[in-house]
C-alpha cells in the first residue's frame, strides 16, 4: 500500500496548506508591489543600489513591497523596504541553490511550489518592476505579460528598469515577434520602460489614481 505521506494525495493538502497560509498572512497586506530581479548581482551592483532606492521611496509612500526574498536584487529590494514605511515581504522559495532568504524580511513566507509563490505576487500586488535578471526574472515577467495580454487578471504596471539591460529583448520582440505578427505592436503597451526610481514611483502612484485604488495614509 503507498505511503499517504509519499502519494498525489498528500500533496494535495501541501498545497492546499501553503496556499492557505500564504491568503491568511497577505490578505491584510494593503497596496503593495513587487520587485523582481537577479539573485547573483551584488550590493555592489548599480542595480542593487537602485533597487534599494525604488523600494525605500515606495515603502515611504506607505506600500508593501514583495519579492523572492533572496539574494541579489531582492535582498536590496527588502533591504530599501524596511528603511521605509511600508512592510519588506518575501515569498521564498525551496531550491537546491542559489535561494537563501535574506535577513530583510517583516513577513516571510517560504514555499515548496513555484506555482503557489507566483499566484501570490501577482494576487497581492498593484505593480511589478522587473531589475535585471535571469530565466526566474524572465518567467515572471512574461507571465505577467500573458495575463495581462489575454485578460485573465486586471491591468496593473508592468514596468522594466534599466533600458540598456532590455534593449536587446525588446529589439527581438519588435524585430521578430511583431514582425512576424506572433504579437501586434499594441502589446508594447503592456509595459513600460524606466531608468530612475522618480518614474517607477510616478507610474505606480498615477495607476492608483486612474483605477480608484486607495492610496496609504
Amino acid at each position: 500500500m503507498e505511503d499517504l505521506k509519499t502519494s498525489e494525495t498528500w500533496r494535495v493538502f501541501r498545497i492546499q496548506s501553503e496556499l492557505v497560509d500564504g491568503f491568511e498572512t497577505l490578505h491584510d497586506l494593503g497596496p503593495a508591489v513587487t520587485i523582481f530581479g537577479s539573485s547573483r548581482l551584488s550590493e555592489e551592483s548599480a542595480y542593487y543600489k537602485e533597487a534599494g532606492i525604488v523600494a525605500r521611496k515606495l515603502a515611504d509612500d506607505g506600500f508593501a513591497v514583495i519579492t523572492g526574498g533572496g539574494p541579489g536584487i531582492m535582498e536590496g529590494a527588502n533591504k530599501g523596504a524596511k528603511k521605509g514605511r511600508g512592510q519588506s515581504v518575501g515569498l521564498n522559495i525551496e531550491i537546491p541553490t542559489e535561494q537563501l532568504p535574506n535577513e530583510f524580511q517583516d513577513i516571510p513566507l517560504h514555499f515548496r511550489y513555484f506555482f503557489i509563490r507566483k499566484l501570490m505576487f501577482v494576487k497581492y500586488a498593484i505593480a511589478f518592476i522587473i531589475f535585471p535578471g535571469g530565466f526566474g526574472t524572465m518567467d515572471e515577467l512574461f507571465e505577467a505579460l500573458t495575463l495581462s495580454q489575454t485578460k485573465r487578471i486586471d491591468h496593473f504596471p508592468i514596468v522594466l528598469y534599466g533600458s540598456e539591460y532590455w534593449k536587446g529583448l525588446l529589439d527581438w520582440l519588435k524585430d521578430t515577434l511583431v514582425a512576424s505578427g506572433t504579437i501586434s505592436k499594441e502589446d508594447f503597451s503592456l509595459f513600460s520602460l524606466v531608468d530612475t526610481p522618480e518614474e517607477v514611483c510616478t507610474l505606480v502612484v498615477n495607476h492608483c489614481k486612474a483605477y480608484d485604488i486607495n492610496l496609504p495614509k
